[in-house]
């Protein structure tokens, strides 16, 4: 199974981003295909709080706005929304000392973690930083 990081959801929406076309393909493919993907839920929140942020874009994205554009991409029947669950604390420890993530890089670490803990082998991110993290093949759309 296949999961989006929270960059890819940004430039879906975000149109003057130079990845917009690119991204908006890719999460339409997505959520129109029958096969399984996956979000992370931090990954749902992170967009929400990224791209409203007035000091991130000029003008923000309304938040009414932003949570229909994110509640039609929810509502796909093939998306799973990666939580935490039972074995996450095992998954989490893990992957924090695998990647030696510690700062900003545990929230990297909590994404690859819940995509670990839920059996999904990729993600498409512009991300480096996933790399770090054993067991999660990462796919950088935007090259």
């Amino acid at each position: 199974m296949r999961a989006v990081d929270t960059n890819l959801l940004v430039y879906a929406e975000i149109t003057s981003s130079r990845h917009h076309e690119k991204a908006l393909g890719i999460l339409t493919e997505l959520a129109e295909d029958a096969r399984p993907w996956a979000i992370p839920w931090p990954c749902v929140y992170e967009f929400l709080r990224v791209v409203t942020h007035p000091r991130v874009f000029h003008p923000p994205v309304p938040l009414e706005r932003a949570l229909s554009d994110v509640g039609r991409i929810l509502r796909s029947p093939s998306l799973r929304l990666l939580s935490e669950a039972a074995r996450h604390s095992a998954v989490m420890e893990q992957v924090l000392r695998s990647g030696g993530a510690a700062g900003n890089l545990v929230h990297d670490a909590h994404i690859a973690a819940l995509c670990l803990e839920h059996g999904v082998s990729e993600i498409l991110t512009g991300d480096r930083d996933f790399h770090r993290f054993p067991g999660l093949k990462v796919v950088n759309p935007f090259l």
